[in-house]
C-alpha cells in the first residue's frame, strides 16, 4: 500500500484512531488529520492534526484520499460518508495495520470468549518462547503493531463485527469462529447483517490456512481448511469430558482445578491448543500453557465465598449468549443478577435454564423491567434500580451451597463507562456487604 503523498482522514480519536494516524505519516502520507464528531473529544498525542466536532462541512472541506476507520464507527453513515466526498475509499484501522504488519496473524472471532482466547494464545505463546502480541480488540491496535521497530513473530488478534466490515485484504494465517449468538442488534438491522459481518474473517483465506469452529456452528461455503472442537459431544477433532480436553479417547489435558474447568473456558482452551498445534507447538507446551493460564478479570471470577455462598463476577457478560453460557457452567443453585442497557434482545431463550437451575433472579437496569416479564414466570424475580441494591438482595436471598452469579447479559452503559467499571462496583458492593 503506497501512501506517500496522500491526504488520509482518520475517523476517531481512540487509541486506534491515534495508532493509524501515527502508522500513516511513518510510512510517507502528505497530510494526516484525526477527526471525532464530540466537540468535546480529546486526542492523547498533541504532535497529530486533531479536529474535535468536526460535522460534514469540515469533512467536505478536507477531501482526503483515503478513510481510516477506528473500530464502532459506522460506514455507511452521513458523517462517514461526507468524508468520501472525492472518491476516496474506506479501511478499517484493521485493514491499515494489516497492511504494514510483517508476522503471522491468528484472528479470533465470536460472540462470546474472545477475549479469553486471545489472552490465552498471547500466553501459551509467550511461555513457548515466542513473540506475541494480544491486539485488535483486545490489547494493542494492530496498527501499534505495525509501527514496532521488530515487530512481533505473531499478532494474536481479537476481531469484531465492527472491524471486519472494513476489510478489503485482511487475511489471518488461523482464524478461529467460538460461537455465534444474536448481539448488536442497537447497531444491526438483522441478525443476518451481524452475522455476515463476522463471517468476513474467512473471506480471503484460501486452502492453505486453518478455520477452527465450535461444533454446529452453521458457516457455509468456508474455503480455508476447517477442524471443530466441542464441549457437548465427541464430533470434534477435540471434546470436553470430565474436566479434561479429549482426542478420541485419549485424554490430552486435564483442565480440573485450573482457571479453564468450566465448559465455556473449556471450549476456548481447545480452539487456543487446535491453533498452538497449527503453528508448530507440541502438545506438551501448549498444556503447560493452559494450565498455568489466568484469565482476564470480569468473566466468572470468584470475587469472595463466604458462609457456603460463591460470589461470582461476571460483567464481561454483555449479551444473552455469555449469559447462558456461564449459568449452564455452573452446578450449584444460582441466584442470578442481570440487567443493564437495553439493546433490544430477546431474554425468552434462557427460561428453561434458569427454570431448571435458579432459585432467584435480581434484575436491574434499563432493562429490569423487561426482564421480569420474561423471567417471573419461570423464576421469582426481585426489580432493583442498582447494582449495590441487586448484590444487597443478593445477601439476603443467598443460601449456603448457592452461588450468586453476576452475570448481566446485557452492556453496561446505561449506569456505567463499560463493563470493568460494572465489575469493579459489584466487587465492592460484595465485599463490603460481606465485611471483607
Amino acid at each position: 500500500m503506497n501512501l506517500t503523498g496522500k491526504k488520509i482522514a482518520v475517523l476517531g480519536c481512540g487509541r486506534s484512531g491515534v495508532a493509524a494516524a501515527r502508522l500513516a505519516l511513518a510510512k510517507g502520507a502528505a497530510e494526516v488529520c484525526i477527526f471525532d464528531s464530540n466537540p468535546q473529544a480529546t486526542c492523547a498525542d498533541a504532535s497529530l492534526c486533531f479536529v474535535p466536532g468536526a460535522g460534514e462541512q469540515a469533512a467536505q472541506a478536507f477531501a482526503p484520499d483515503l478513510v481510516v476507520l477506528s473500530p464502532g464507527i459506522e460506514a455507511d453513515i452521513p458523517w462517514t460518508q461526507a468524508f468520501t466526498c472525492a472518491g476516496a475509499p474506506i479501511i478499517g484501522e484493521i485493514e491499515l495495520g494489516y497492511r504494514y504488519f510483517t508476522g503471522r496473524i491468528i484472528a479470533i472471532t465470536g460472540t462470546n470468549g474472545k477475549t479469553t482466547t486471545t489472552a490465552l494464545l498471547e500466553h501459551i505463546l509467550l511461555q513457548a518462547g515466542r513473540t506475541a502480541k494480544a491486539c485488535g480488540n483486545y490489547g494493542y491496535p494492530l496498527c501499534e503493531l505495525a509501527l514496532l521497530p521488530e515487530q512481533p513473530e505473531f499478532a494474536v488478534l481479537e476481531v469484531s463485527s465492527f472491524q471486519m466490515e472494513t476489510i478489503i485484504d485482511f487475511r489471518p494465517e488461523v482464524a478461529i469462529w467460538l460461537n455465534f449468538a444474536p448481539d448488536h442488534m442497537d447497531r444491526y438491522t438483522r441478525v443476518e447483517d451481524y452475522f455476515n459481518a463476522k463471517l468476513r474473517v474467512f473471506e480471503n483465506m484460501s486452502r492453505e490456512q486453518l478455520a477452527i469452529v465450535r461444533v454446529g456452528e452453521d458457516l457455509p461455503g468456508l474455503t480455508p481448511r476447517v477442524v471443530e472442537f466441542s464441549s457437548v459431544s465427541r464430533d470434534g477433532q477435540l471434546y470436553y469430558k470430565d474436566g479434561s480436553i479429549m482426542e478420541g479417547d485419549k485424554p490430552l489435558t486435564l483442565l480440573r482445578g485450573t482457571t479453564l474447568e468450566q465448559a465455556h473456558n473449556a471450549e476456548n482452551a481447545m480452539a487456543a491448543t487446535l491453533a498452538c498445534r497449527a503453528i508448530g507447538l507440541s502438545d506438551e507446551t501448549i498444556s503447560a500453557g493452559l494450565c498455568s493460564f489466568c484469565p482476564p478479570g470480569h468473566r466468572c471470577e470468584t470475587v469472595a465465598e463466604m458462609d457456603g455462598v460463591l460470589w461470582l463476577n461476571d460483567s464481561k457478560s454483555t449479551n444473552l449468549h455469555s449469559t447462558e453460557a456461564a449459568v449452564r457452567s455452573q452446578t450449584r443453585p444460582i441466584i442470578l443478577l442481570a440487567g443493564g442497557k437495553d439493546k433490544g434482545l430477546d431474554y425468552t431463550s434462557i427460561n428453561p435454564m434458569l427454570a431448571e437451575k435458579a432459585r432467584c433472579c435480581i434484575v436491574f437496569g434499563q432493562i429490569a423491567g423487561q426482564l421480569v416479564d420474561t423471567f417471573s414466570p419461570v423464576c421469582r424475580t426481585i426489580r432493583v434500580a442498582t447494582v449495590d441494591e441487586a448484590v444487597s438482595a443478593a445477601a439476603k436471598e443467598a443460601q449456603a451451597g448457592d452461588v450468586v452469579l453476576f452475570s448481566p447479559g446485557t452492556s453496561s452503559f446505561d449506569q456505567f463507562t463499560g463493563y470493568v467499571q460494572r465489575g469493579e462496583c459489584f466487587r465492592a458492593a460484595v465485599l463490603k456487604t460481606l465485611n471483607l
